[in-house]
């Protein structure tokens, strides 16, 4: 017996078929309620839509094609699933059940094994249409909340950063001599600043990217320079934290085709968490090699990057999901966030043509690489 409590109306002009359908149904657990006419039925499943129809074809007055479909013409009853019983078993007579709306038909006389494997077919694509639509509402509802939240973002946090990146690059076309701040100072509060609105419109552009794709401005780049100054801007942190970082980055390695600003902010992300998830005294290591191919002949067509900790690692299962939207992964003593950084990660990595990934275990550090397409030119 199943345990589904379901509720189905038979619809057929002979009460013998009424009783015995009903009695096998209700056997099975099903609620089942029964109509010996079209103008009954109808009445009753306005009233109160079953779950399923069994629907005779051949009755007085009004037939079940004709009773299906004035059910598919009303919007609160057209997506009730029909299933046909009827004698008629030649093949238009199948398929004009299906024109008028139809998701099933059984032949007369029928086994109640087949009555009821049809039944739970029908129900089980119900039941997973209706979790499909709750899913896609609850994500609307998601989405819509996060428009709300990029909107603040946007409007209510901007504006105060810009206006103190102005005040300090006003200071910045001062005189030296009149500066009680050295030039240097200012200049890396001014970045600061501008990382930050790189950090806020990276909010309102996980959105977009889902829409319309992430455009990237890519040019010949030289990955040696741009680690190197990433380390420089980062040793402020890096000393806060306790935290070193080593380079091993060649200086001859060919140039790779990439935006260096989203480069950056995959960079930025990537060192940002390492600090965020681990205790202080860290240790960081930006690798960048060359993937070398089985062909030795073939010209390299990718580099990898890499920057491993040895930090506390992370849980295998976890790691599975890191690159998801909205996964904020382990909490820590410093979580904040959206869980939006390394699902914007792989958007501009992939918008590069490259692939992403972390390899780590528990105890045992991570490491998060990548790669890039090397530039032609």
């Amino acid at each position: 017996m199943t345990s589904d409590s379901s509720n189905i109306l038979v619809v057929d002009d002979t009460p013998d078929n009424l009783r015995l359908l009903s009695a096998m149904l209700s056997e099975q657990g099903y609620k089942v309620r029964k109509a010996l006419n079209g103008k009954t039925a109808l009445n009753t499943i306005y009233q109160v839509p079953p779950d399923l129809i069994l629907l005779d074809i051949n009755m007085p007055s009004m037939n079940g094609y004709q009773i299906c479909q004035k059910l598919k013409e009303n919007t609160n009853t057209k997506d009730i699933p029909v299933i046909f019983i009827s004698a008629l078993d030649d093949v238009l007579d199948k398929v004009k059940a299906f024109d008028v709306g139809g998701v099933d038909y059984i032949s007369k006389p029928f086994q109640a094994e087949e009555v009821i494997a049809r039944i739970e077919n029908q129900l089980t694509i119900q039941r997973q249409k209706k979790r499909l639509q709750q899913e896609i509402t609850e994500r609307e509802k998601t989405e819509q909340t996060l428009k709300v939240y990029l909107h603040a973002v946007s409007h209510d946090l901007r504006n105060p950063v810009i206006g103190f990146s102005l005040i300090l690059k006003n200071f910045l076309q001062q005189e030296q001599d009149s500066l009680e701040i050295s030039r240097k100072v200012l200049e890396q509060m001014a970045k600061s600043c501008d990382r930050q609105l790189n950090l806020i419109n990276s909010l309102v552009e996980s959105q977009q990217f889902d829409i319309g794709g992430i455009n990237l401005d890519t040019k010949p780049l030289n990955i040696a320079q741009l680690s190197q100054q990433l380390a420089t801007e980062w040793q402020p942190m890096l000393t806060e934290n306790k935290a070193r970082l080593f380079l091993e980055v060649p200086q001859n390695l060919p140039m790779v085709q990439a935006d260096s600003d989203r480069l950056w902010r995959v960079l930025e992300n990537l060192m940002a968490n390492a600090l965020k998830h681990n205790q202080p005294g860290i240790q960081l290591t930006l690798k960048v090699d060359i993937i070398v191919t089985e062909q030795q002949d073939l010209k390299p067509q990718k580099i990898r990057c890499s920057l491993k900790d040895n930090g506390i690692g992370i849980n295998s299962k976890l790691a599975e999901t890191l690159f998801e939207r909205y996964n904020r992964g382990e909490k820590s003593r410093k979580t904040l966030g959206l869980g939006l950084g390394l699902y914007l990660c792989r958007q501009i990595i992939e918008a590069h043509g490259g692939e992403i990934g972390v390899v780590t275990e528990p105890g045992q550090g991570a490491k998060f690489w990548f790669t890039l397409p090397i530039s032609d030119s």
